[in-house]
């Protein structure tokens, strides 16, 4: 697909997004099953579920605009899994692994809220204010998420570590 207006590029971008939650929402349950500290195994499947919750908002957006609900490889959730999958690997100490776990995670959020921000502008100046409404609702559960993890983190698991 050539791009060669905020059109097409909100619609690749849109593409993009739903490949990139489809793979996040295979490679949480592996985190979750890695992780130990049960506060942190709650917010990884909380987030499962939301992510289910961003792929029907997205398959929503999609029907709204006319087009059919199909993800284009995202490399860059590609290379954060990989990251994510590579590094976990290595590490065998439960403490430490717990906050591997919530620094992968809080760099597929950031990601995330970079992505849905984006779309959210771009779905207001194209003119699309139901693909905005469900783009923002995502981007603050996003938002949340991610001080959720911060906050964990930092009460608890990163001085365990």
């Amino acid at each position: 697909m050539t791009i060669e207006t905020l059109d097409d590029l909100f619609l690749h971008t849109l593409k993009d997004v739903l490949y990139a939650e489809r793979k996040i929402l295979r490679a949480l349950p592996k985190m979750e099953r890695k992780a130990t500290d049960p506060k942190l195994k709650a917010a990884l499947s909380l987030h499962c579920e939301e992510t289910e919750t961003h792929i029907i908002r997205l398959d929503e957006v999609f029907e709204g605009l006319g087009k059919a609900a199909r993800g284009a490889k995202c490399d860059a959730m590609v290379g954060l899994i990989e990251e994510a999958e590579g590094l976990m690997s290595e590490i065998e100490d439960t403490a430490t692994m717990d906050a591997a776990i919530i620094s992968l995670a809080q760099a597929v959020e950031h990601y995330e809220i970079a992505r849905y921000g984006t779309l959210l502008a771009w779905a207001k100046q194209l003119g699309h204010p139901q693909a905005a409404k469900l783009l923002k609702e995502t981007l603050s559960e996003e938002y949340v998420a991610d001080k959720a993890l911060s906050q964990l983190a930092e009460d608890r698991l990163n001085a365990a570590a």
